[in-house]
């Protein structure tokens, strides 16, 4: 019982820090390594430590299925979204030159929006494939 209370107590202290971490490589990918698959696998770890450690209910408490399959929705329409906002600007899908009136500005926005929206679909998905192998019957 000692084992799991010291468990807990440092997965309290690194699991803040482990997403932290994931919403580091999210806004630095556009300047350096990483960006949303990294980061969005970063924070499902994060999450998947949680479940392992607080138990599977308890997690599923935290982040339903539903919510997730919302998500996994959402990153992806936020992806297909800047492309189709770049089409009906007169680029190309995913131009990012024409989402703004500087185009320098326009690819930061739009790398930073498709980014986020990798990430958002990546930690979804993750979880819920987690979710899939953890819960079933032995």
């Amino acid at each position: 019982m000692r084992q799991l209370l010291i468990l807990r107590v440092v997965a309290k202290l690194l699991i803040p820090l482990i997403l932290l971490f994931a919403l580091y490589v999210q806004f630095h990918g556009e300047y350096g390594p990483g960006g949303g698959f990294q980061a969005g696998v970063i924070f499902a770890a994060g999450f998947i430590l949680y479940a392992l450690v607080f138990d599977l209910e308890t997690a599923q408490k935290v982040a339903p299925p539903g919510l997730l399959q919302g998500l996994m929705a959402t990153g992806l329409l936020i992806y297909a979204g800047v492309g189709i906002d770049s089409l009906l600007l007169g680029g190309h899908f995913l131009n990012y030159n024409v989402l703004l009136d500087n185009p320098v500005d326009g690819q930061h926005l739009g790398i930073m929006l498709v980014e986020l929206g990798v990430g958002i679909t990546v930690a979804a998905t993750l979880i819920i494939i987690f979710y899939s192998f953890a819960g079933r019957p032995r």
